[in-house]
Formats: structure tokens, C-alpha cells, sequence
């Protein structure tokens, strides 16, 4: 507070340069610092979906997530190739060939710790771990999820409605409504826990 922070000459000499090789972004441009100790703050990095996260603010984590996934469809375009690079083999096979894992055997399906379920493919937030009930159906169950976020398509048989990220397309899994389970909006979006990366709220 008052005090210097960074002292920008263009015209330094080298001397004094090489006295504090630290910053150098032209090649007759010189940054010479005080004796005040500084700080260079840059912007928290920005993953592959758009997402900038809140590290301490868990509120404003949260309502950058639900304004992220609002702002995201199909902005996640890559090519077969592209996907079986960054993807697991059995990822690829359920996120890119809409596969389903066996009933029981997915690492989410009796989790319950609080924070934010993203798409596996390109950590698009999809739900809110609040969103997660016991089903006991053996898959990982929400009763919907973040606004914007996932998309939904009948199967061309008619009897199903599937579930895919808004933002890759990557298969999620299908919604189901009708149920009789006990919240707020009687659907069960079955999803594969193959299809999800999991964001602990004190991460």
C-alpha cells in the first residue's frame, strides 16, 4: 500500500539487466525493480472448456459454473483421432461410441462427496453433487443438472431419451422420468461414471 511496485524504463542500460535478469519482453526493454518487494498476478488458467474457477470463493465457484455451463454447447469440436489421444480406451468407447459400463462397477455410483461432476472429455461442469441420489439402479443417479449443460436426444428406437454433454457431445447416458423417486423433478439421468471427472468443493 504506497509503496513501489515495478519500475518500467525503456531505456535501462543492459548493466542493470543482467544485475536482475528476471523480466525481459522486447529486446530494448528493460524492467528494473525496486527494493519494495512485488507481486506479478496473472488470471487463473482457463481449461479447454472455457471455465475459470473460483479457488477460495466457494459461492463464486459455484455461480461461475452454472454461468459457464449456461454459455458452453458445442463449443468442444476434435476429431476421432483427437479424442483417442486424450481419452482412455474405455473412455472413448462410452464418451465417443456411447457405450454403457456394467451396472455396479462405476467409481461414482455410491459416492456422495460434495462439489461438481464434469464431463470426462472436456471438464465441462455438468452437475452439482446436491443434484445426486441413491437411486439403486447401479449407475451414478441426478435429478438434473446444470442449466445449459447437457443435451437431450431420443434413440432412434423411440424408448429412450439420451443424455451428451452440451459441450463435446461426449455420451453421458439417459434421463428417465416418471419414476416415483422422491425430488423435485421426478427424472433419474442415469450417467456412467466413465463419463465423469469429479471437482471436490475444497479443491
Amino acid at each position: 500500500m504506497g509503496s513501489q511496485i515495478l519500475k518500467i524504463s525503456p531505456f535501462a542500460s543492459s548493466s542493470i539487466f543482467n544485475a536482475t535478469p528476471l523480466l525481459r519482453f522486447q529486446a530494448k526493454t528493460v524492467f528494473t525493480i525496486s527494493k519494495t518487494q512485488f507481486r506479478i498476478r496473472s488470471n487463473p488458467l482457463i481449461s479447454s472448456s472455457g471455465f475459470v474457477p473460483s479457488i477460495n470463493n466457494k459461492r463464486g465457484l459455484r455461480g461461475g459454473i452454472v454461468a459457464m455451463a449456461a454459455a458452453t454447447g458445442g463449443s468442444v469440436q476434435k476429431s476421432e483421432e483427437e479424442w483417442r489421444a486424450i481419452l482412455s480406451p474405455e473412455q472413448f468407447r462410452i464418451l465417443r461410441q456411447k457405450g454403457t459400463e456394467y451396472p455396479g462397477t462405476g467409481e461414482y455410483d455410491k459416492f456422495y462427496g460434495e462439489g461438481i461432476y464434469q464431463c470426462a472429455g472436456c471438464s465441462t461442469p455438468l452437475y452439482k453433487s446436491t443434484t445426486k441420489f441413491n437411486s439403486g439402479c447401479g449407475w451414478p443417479a441426478f435429478f438434473e443438472g446444470l442449466p445449459g449443460a447437457i443435451n437431450r436426444t431420443a434413440d432412434p428406437d423411440g424408448r429412450r431419451i439420451e443424455i451428451t454433454c452440451a459441450a463435446c457431445g461426449g455420451h453421458l447416458g439417459h434421463v428417465f422420468k416418471g419414476e416415483g423417486f422422491p425430488t423435485p423433478t421426478d427424472e433419474r439421468h442415469c450417467v456412467n461414471s466413465i463419463s465423469l471427472k469429479f471437482a471436490p468443493a475444497n479443491s
